[in-house]
């Protein structure tokens, strides 16, 4: 039987890769994982009550865009965070935002683009459904590098105007995996301004905007009102697993314009997986709380400030402005990460995992990606291992 070429290229997900680089070997110490972005902050007191209040939920099919309760809260999240008042019926809840991702490309990105191959653009590196997504609907993925030189952003604004007017999709992530780095208002502004020319949307992957460190940062949803902006440019998306502690709910949402929505939703009635009764009521919960996201953003503080004491003076840090990634220069992601667990036991992550070979060149080569989700404790001790193995 024949296969699909088109994911014939695809190397294998982060993670499969990395055990295949180091579970051959033996951890050099008590192993610390520093890899995956699962946080393990302690989730909200409430979330157990509430599922054993609403049990009986599960004995039902789930309304498929979100019960109206969870939509009113999102509603009320958004107003109270961004300023912005978003219609209900312009929102659906994600059973994980990298499902709401993946499938907004598949519902949004048309077959042609004058009368060409539609181009996809994403940062370089970059989460990897993106890349995924671009490949099952048969558009271009066109990798943008994210570096130094840049600011940690893409700069779209820099490709010439044959591939800009191809463009159906562009992804930015703010505050961004795995960097860090915070998109101003005016980065967004000019990228809204840039879409409006090239007739492209914008998808804002907003995953990790309650993690900061000096101040919020701003939401696509904000830049595109203050310009009165097409409301069908612009969608963002949002999830519970970093913000609340709980990557296991699956629980997330996109918002949109009207008829972004309906191509959305048309296609989630298909294909998609409501999420589940209870679950949507302790969301509900969660979006309505801030006392939990707080508490948890100061645990952050701490492993920040810990991370800026044991690598200061190291050429070449930067400490991010938000989420809860370090993007640590090495001479080499996969020899250090190999080094790295063979004499300390500390697990990280190769850049160039999360990056693709352009033009012979990965920028994500010379990092490792390190995650600081355990406890400040833990972290600490990590980040010291990290330090005195690679830098001394």
């Amino acid at each position: 039987m024949a296969f699909p070429e088109r994911f014939s290229n695809l190397p294998d997900y982060a993670f499969p890769r990395l055990r295949k680089l180091l579970d051959p070997h033996a951890p050099g110490g008590e192993p610390i994982a520093m890899t995956i972005g699962e946080p393990r902050h302690a989730m909200p007191d409430f979330v157990g009550p509430i599922l054993q209040a609403n049990l009986s939920g599960f004995a039902v099919y789930p309304p498929n865009d979100g019960t109206p309760e969870l939509l009113a809260a999102i509603s009320g999240w958004i107003a109270r965070r961004y300023g912005v008042a978003v219609a209900e019926d312009r929102l659906m809840v994600l059973n994980g935002t990298r499902e709401g991702l993946f499938n907004a490309v598949i519902a949004l990105c048309p077959e042609t683009k004058a009368g060409k191959t539609p181009v996809v653009l994403m940062p370089n590196p970059f989460y990897q459904v993106y890349a995924v997504a671009a490949l099952a609907v048969g558009a271009e993925p066109v990798y943008i590098p994210a570096t130094a030189a840049t600011g940690f952003l893409p700069d779209y604004g820099s490709l010439p105007k044959d591939v800009l007017d191809r463009v159906a999709l562009a992804f930015i992530c703010s505050p961004a995996n795995p960097q860090g780095a915070v998109a101003s208002a005016e980065y967004l502004a000019d990228l809204m301004v840039l879409a409006e020319k090239h007739d492209f949307r914008v998808l804002a992957d907003e995953c990790y905007s309650e993690i900061w460190r000096d101040a919020p940062p701003t939401g696509l949803l904000q830049v595109a009102a203050a310009q009165g902006a097409d409301p069908e440019r612009a969608l963002v998306f949002h999830s519970l697993s970093k913000r609340s502690n709980l990557p296991g709910l699956r629980s997330g949402f996109v918002a949109a314009g009207p008829e972004c929505m309906s191509r959305i939703r048309k296609l989630r009635s298909f294909a998609g997986a409501p999420l589940p009764l209870p679950l949507q009521r302790v969301a509900e919960a969660a979006w309505a709380d801030e006392a939990h996201v707080t508490a948890s953003r100061a645990l952050y503080h701490r492993k920040f400030d810990d991370a800026d004491r044991v690598f200061a003076g190291l050429q070449g840090y930067q400490a991010p402005g938000g989420g809860f990634f370090l993007w640590l220069p090495v001479e080499d992601g996969e020899q250090a990460a190999l080094r790295l667990w063979r004499e300390t036991g500390v697990r990280v992550l190769p850049g160039a995992y999360l990056s693709r070979d352009v033009g012979g060149d990965n920028p994500g080569k010379g990092y490792i990606r390190v995650a600081l989700v355990a406890t400040p404790e833990e972290t600490q001790r990590g980040l010291t291992l990290l330090r005195d193995c690679l830098y001394r």
